[in-house]
């Protein structure tokens, strides 16, 4: 019986045409700079995203960390939504690694408000740090994959220009939030001086994320990418993989997107789930089962018995991802499963 794994598009596998891309990549050592399908990946991530560089990542929290560590000096203050990943899922890596302290603002669908933002920054005085960052998340994890508006995005970098103010974008599934607004991704990565974007979550790459940004950044950044451990030996076995992901995988993203939409309108339909269907714009959908009698960490075992898996929790709130491993039939099968629990 088929395992269907919604919880995360991180669990998808490297596919056939990865694998022998993989197997039969030239490589060389990155570190210094003789690996050429790494530089091909960078090459091509750079100008995807319409930066001048680029810089392979083990994986997207380091590639945050590193760009923290490339915009700020130990002691001053970024601003970030306060459910953003980099403040709440990589281990108050800002505070341990750059030595910065976070100015967390509240957000409405993941998008921080622009007079907000302007409110929360310093003003030059003997007590207060300086504002040296300000993070914004594109698609919105914890708001469940919502798309950041790009006039909203304008309207911040517009501000961080006028304070200079760089700003970074944790642009995850970036790919997904062009899809979702139907635009080049370029039309988003234009209001950000930094981006980092995972090839491992919903492009089946199984290792890697890219930062890009200006040559400066990135020739900075590579020598935070090593003080953090990030400088790899013969990594294009794994860009090679990447290359594909970015060419072909980003092309696909539509389909999970109406999977996740088929998943949230059925469920739905079944007593005791609540969720906003209208709110679901990409592959993540957020649903309170509170309703059924029962908290996520039950739902979770629960439906294990149906080779079904999702991320528990202690309340009755609950994350499903879609992906390219799960198909219109599964769907179909999830909802049954669902309905039988019931």
């Amino acid at each position: 019986m088929k395992l269907i794994d919604l919880r995360s598009d991180t669990v998808t596998k490297p596919t056939e045409k990865m694998r022998k891309a993989m197997y039969k990549a030239e490589v060389g050592d990155d570190v210094y700079r003789d690996d050429p399908t790494i530089i091909e990946l960078e090459y091509k991530a750079a100008k995807k995203l319409g930066k001048e560089a680029a810089l392979f990542v083990p994986s997207g929290t380091m590639g945050n960390q590193v760009a923290v560590l490339t915009h700020t000096q130990r002691g001053e203050e970024i601003i970030l939504e306060e459910n953003s990943h980099i403040f709440i899922n990589e281990v108050g890596g800002i505070a341990i690694l750059a030595g910065v302290q976070a100015k967390t603002l509240k957000g409405v669908s993941g998008a921080l408000n622009v007079n907000d933002v302007e409110n929360a920054i310093r003003e030059e005085d003997i007590h207060y740090p300086k504002t040296s960052l300000i993070c914004i998340e594109n698609t919105h994890n914890k708001a469940g994959g919502k798309v950041i508006p790009i006039e909203n995005m304008k309207s911040i970098y517009e501000l961080g220009k006028k304070h200079s103010i760089p700003i970074h974008l944790d642009g995850a599934r970036i790919f997904n939030a062009s899809t979702y607004l139907n635009v080049d991704v370029k039309e988003i990565a234009q209001f950000a001086d930094s981006i980092n974007f995972c090839l491992s979550k919903g492009l089946c790459a199984p290792i890697g994320s890219v930062l890009v940004g200006s040559n400066e950044f990135i020739n900075k950044a590579r020598k935070n990418r090593k003080l953090l451990g990030g400088g790899m030996r013969q990594a294009g076995i794994l860009a090679a993989a990447g290359i594909i992901a970015l060419d072909e995988m980003t092309l696909r993203l539509q389909e999970d997107h109406e999977n996740a939409k088929n998943l949230a309108e059925g469920l739905a339909e079944i007593p005791g789930i609540h969720l906003d269907v209208e709110g679901v714009q990409t592959n993540i959908i957020m649903v309170d089962v509170s309703g059924m009698g029962i908290n996520g960490n039950q739902l979770a075992d629960s439906l294990k018995k149906y080779n079904i898996l999702i991320n528990g929790s202690k309340d009755g709130n609950i994350r499903l991802v879609t992906h390219a491993y799960i198909n219109k039939d599964d769907i179909d099968k999830v909802l049954k499963s669902f309905k039988n629990l019931i």
